[in-house]
């Protein structure tokens, strides 16, 4: 059973691989086994839906894959997966709004300021100051 799970896995992966490359023209670079179960999947589109035409052909890649990795006999059926639609689980972005920092009294606290002018003056004092002690 865990070939035929890899087996499946890879089928689907190789083929949705297979024909984003063959929408974007670039399918004369895959191997000529892609380009032949791309080839078959093209017939089988004329004749049946996209999804029919689209399993039919991961059928076919899956069997082919089971029996490349080592199965023996038919492949079992694997169920796959159910077709139910996705749900949307992301959530919009919403900025919190701030919090007030208030006091211990209630009141909002006033973060005391240092003005400019004085922090610039005692940078002064300390360059004077160290220039005067080196000399």
């Amino acid at each position: 059973m865990m070939i035929a799970r890899r087996a499946d896995t890879r089928a689907r992966a190789d083929f949705a691989t297979w024909k984003m490359i063959a929408k974007l023209n670039g399918a004369s670079e895959l191997p000529p086994q892609a380009q032949e179960f791309l080839a078959s999947y093209k017939t089988r589109l004329d004749q049946m839906s996209e999804h029919d035409a689209a399993e039919a052909t991961i059928g076919e890649m899956y069997k082919s894959y089971y029996a490349e990795m080592g199965g023996y006999g038919a492949p079992p059926e694997i169920k796959s997966a159910p077709s139910e639609p996705v749900k949307d689980n992301v959530t919009t972005f919403r900025r919190l709004p701030p919090k007030p920092k208030s006091a211990p009294n209630g009141q909002a606290a006033a973060r005391p300021r240092l003005p400019v002018a004085l922090i610039f003056a005692a940078l002064c004092v300390i360059y004077i100051g160290i220039r005067l002690y080196w000399r």
